[in-house]
C-alpha cells in the first residue's frame, strides 16, 4: 500500500439537498438517538481472522505496513477540510478496497478516543463480516429494509473497542432503491453524530449506481489502485470521475512493489517517494485481496 495524499476541494459536511433531505426523513428513518446513549446495547464481540488473512493487526508485527496506515490516519486528521465521512472504493473487484477500508478504520480507531464506525454499503456483495469473522444475521441492509434497528445491528469489536462495525447483512437484489432513500441519508446523518469518522466500503465506482448515491453524501473518497491487478483504462476512468465529483482525498496503492529509488540506512526508511511499502505478501504467495 502507497498513500498519495492529494488536497483537493472537498464537500466538508452534507450538501445542502441532502440536509434537507434528512430533516425531512425525520420520522422515516431509524430512532434518532444518540447511539453512545442508548437503552439498546450493542453488541461486543471479537474479531476472528485467519492467519493467511492480509488484515493487519496493528500488533508490530508489520511494522512498515502499520506505519503507512498511521501516516494515512495522519493525512486524514490534518486534512484542511477534516473530512469524517469517507468512502473507500475503487475501479474494479479485487483491488483491495474492502482490506483498505477495514485497515483505515482500524488505524483511525487507535488514535486516542477516536471513535469510527464502519460500514459494509457494498450491499449486492458484502464481505466486511467475512473478513472480521462477524455474524452475518443483521446489517446495512435489514436497518434501511426496517427490519432491525441500527443499534441492534452495530457490533462494537473486542480488541478494539473504539472501533464500531455495521455489516451488510443479507445481500439484496434492490440495494439502489435502499440508497436512494430518506431512511439511508438518516442513518449516514446520525452515523456523523455519534462517530468521529464513519468509513464505508461500496462497490467499485464503475460497477453499479450504488456508489453514487453513497459517495453523494460523503464528505470524500479514498480511491484504491492495485498495479499488478487494475485494468488501466477503467482505473483512469474511474479515477477522473471521482476527481470531477471534487471529492477525492486520496489515492492508496494497493500490494505495491519496492520501489528503485527506496532507500535504506540502517533500520529507518527514506523513499523519496512518500509512504511507499510493500504490501505484506510473501512474493510466491496468493496476492488476491478481498474486495
Amino acid at each position: 500500500m502507497s498513500w498519495i495524499f492529494q488536497a483537493l476541494d472537498s464537500k466538508a459536511g452534507l450538501i445542502p439537498e441532502v440536509r434537507e433531505t434528512v430533516r425531512a426523513a425525520s420520522t422515516d428513518g431509524p430512532a434518532a438517538v444518540n447511539l453512545a446513549e442508548t437503552q439498546t446495547p450493542i453488541r461486543v464481540l471479537p474479531v476472528r481472522i485467519s492467519e493467511s488473512s492480509p488484515m493487519l493487526p496493528f500488533d508490530g508485527t508489520r511494522p512498515r505496513a502499520g506505519e503507512q496506515y498511521r501516516a494515512l490516519r495522519t493525512n486524514l486528521l490534518q486534512h484542511p477540510d477534516a473530512p469524517r465521512v469517507l468512502v473507500v472504493s475503487s475501479s474494479g473487484p479485487g483491488d483491495g478496497k474492502t482490506l483498505s477500508a477495514v485497515n483505515t478504520a482500524g488505524a483511525l480507531a487507535m488514535k486516542g478516543e477516536t471513535t469510527v464506525l464502519l460500514v459494509d454499503a457494498d450491499l449486492r456483495k458484502p464481505s466486511v463480516a467475512k473478513v472480521l469473522g462477524l455474524p452475518k444475521d443483521r446489517g446495512l441492509a435489514d436497518v434501511l429494509n426496517g427490519d432491525a434497528k441500527l443499534e441492534e445491528a452495530i457490533i462494537r469489536l473486542e480488541q478494539f473497542p473504539n472501533l464500531y462495525v455495521l455489516p451488510g447483512g443479507k445481500a439484496r437484489r434492490n440495494p439502489a432503491e435502499m440508497l436512494d432513500s430518506p431512511r439511508w441519508h438518516h442513518l449516514v446523518a446520525l452515523a456523523k453524530n455519534s462517530f468521529r469518522f464513519v468509513i464505508i466500503d461500496t462497490p467499485p465506482v464503475a460497477a453499479v449506481t450504488d456508489y453514487d448515491l453513497v459517495q453523494a453524501i460523503a464528505d470524500g473518497v479514498i480511491f484504491v489502485v492495485r498495479p499488478d491487478h487494475s485494468d488501466r483504462n477503467l482505473c483512469l476512468g474511474a479515477l477522473q470521475k471521482v476527481n470531477a465529483a471534487g471529492n477525492l482525498v486520496g489515492v492508496l496503492i494497493n500490494c505495491a512493489e519496492d520501489w528503485f529509488l527506496f532507500r535504506r540506512y540502517g533500520r529507518y526508511y527514506y523513499p523519496y517517494y512518500p509512504y511507499h511499502y510493500p504490501y505484506p505478501y510473501p512474493k510466491d504467495s496468493a496476492r488476491q485481496g478481498p474486495g
